[in-house]
C-alpha cells in the first residue's frame, strides 16, 4: 500500500482533530474532581426500583441547608454519587439522615432504604498537592520519553537527523493526549464528567502505549535505511507496510478488551477505561499517519533547501 504518498492528507486530518480538541479544551476546560479541588464524595445505593431521580436527590439535600449546592450522578440502576464541599462528620451524618428519611414532602416517599457504600473527604491543600504532582508526573514522563527516543535513534544521521525522529514522536504523542483532553472537556461541559487522578494515570498510560507504537514504526525505518535501494519516501512506505498488520492487530486486541471493560466493568473505572480506549485507538493512527509522514515531509523540505 502506498499510504505514505498521501502524507499531507493524513497530517491534515490529524491537524483538524488536534485543532478541534484544543478549541474544546480552551472553550470548556476540564472539570476537576474532588481529587484536585478538595471536597467530599458520597456513594449510596437504594433498594431495587426505589432510587429517585438526580433532581429529587439534589432537591432533598439542598433543602436541608447542610452543604449548599451539590452535584449528583446516578450510578448503574441503584446507586448515586453525591459531590459537595468538605463536610464535618456531623454534617456527613445529617446528609445520610436526609437521604434515609426524606427531605421534603415531595421526596419523602421515595428517599428511603439507602445504604452508604463509600465516603471520602479531601481537603483543599491535599487537592492542590495532587494537582502539582500530576503536572510533575506528566512533565517527567515526557522528558523520559524524549531522552529514550534520542538514545534509540542516536546513530541515525542520514537523510534525517536523529533528533527529528524525536520531534515526530512527540507531535504524535501530543495528538493522542490532546484528543483525550478534548473529549473529556466536551464530556465535562455537557455530561458533568470530572477528571481525577485516574484520568492522569490514563494519560500517562496513553503516552507509554503511543510512544511504543511509534517507536516500532520509526525503528523499522531506521533498520531499513542502510539496506534499502529506494529513496527515503519508498523506504518509509515499505516500513509502514511491514509494521501495519502488527499495529492494527495489537491495537484491535487491546481496544476490544477495553470495550468489554467499558461495557461490563464497574462505574468507578468507566471513564478511566474510556480515556484509555480513545488514547490507544488514536495512538495507532498517530504512529502510522503522523510520525512517519512528518519525517517524509521534513526530508523533502531538507532536500529542497
Amino acid at each position: 500500500m502506498r499510504l505514505i504518498y498521501r502524507a499531507k492528507l493524513w497530517l491534515s486530518i490529524a491537524g483538524a482533530v488536534t485543532l478541534v480538541s484544543v478549541v474544546l479544551w480552551l472553550a470548556f476546560g476540564l472539570k476537576p474532581g474532588i481529587d484536585f479541588t478538595g471536597g467530599s464524595l458520597m456513594e449510596v445505593a437504594y433498594a431495587p426500583s426505589e432510587r429517585p431521580s438526580a433532581p429529587e436527590i439534589k432537591s432533598a439535600v439542598e433543602s436541608a441547608n447542610i452543604v449548599g449546592t451539590l452535584n449528583v450522578q446516578l450510578v448503574d440502576d441503584r446507586g448515586a454519587q453525591l459531590r459537595f464541599k468538605e463536610v464535618t462528620e456531623e454534617e456527613h451524618q445529617a446528609i445520610l439522615q436526609v437521604l434515609s428519611q426524606g427531605g421534603t414532602a415531595t421526596t419523602s416517599a421515595v428517599l428511603k432504604q439507602v445504604e452508604e457504600l463509600h465516603f471520602e473527604t479531601i481537603g483543599p491543600s491535599i487537592g492542590k498537592e495532587l494537582k502539582r504532582r500530576a503536572t510533575y508526573a506528566i512533565v517527567i514522563a515526557l522528558l523520559v520519553i524524549i531522552a529514550y527516543i534520542a538514545w534509540s535513534f542516536r546513530r541515525v544521521s542520514k537523510p534525517v537527523a536523529s533528533w527529528k525522529y524525536g520531534v515526530a514522536a512527540i507531535v504524535a504523542l501530543f495528538h493522542d493526549v490532546i484528543l483525550v483532553v478534548g473529549v473529556f472537556a466536551l464530556l465535562g461541559r455537557y455530561a458533568g464528567i470530572e477528571i481525577d487522578t485516574a484520568f492522569i494515570a490514563a494519560l500517562l498510560t496513553v503516552l507509554g502505549y503511543s510512544v511504543n507504537d511509534t517507536i516500532v514504526v520509526l525503528d523499522r525505518v531506521r533498520e531499513n535505511l542502510p539496506r534499502s535501494n529506494e529513496d527515503f519516501l519508498g523506504t518509509v512506505n515499505a516500513s509502514i507496510n511491514q509494521t501495519l498488520a502488527r499495529s492494527i492487530n495489537t491495537t484491535l486486541t487491546t481496544v476490544l478488551a477495553l470495550i468489554a471493560l467499558l461495557l461490563f466493568g464497574g462505574e468507578t473505572i468507566r471513564y478511566f477505561i474510556l480515556a484509555l480506549t480513545i488514547g490507544i485507538a488514536s495512538g495507532a493512527y498517530s504512529s502510522i499517519f503522523i510520525a512517519a509522514p512528518i519525517l517524509v515531509i521534513w526530508e523533502k523540505w531538507q532536500r529542497r533547501s
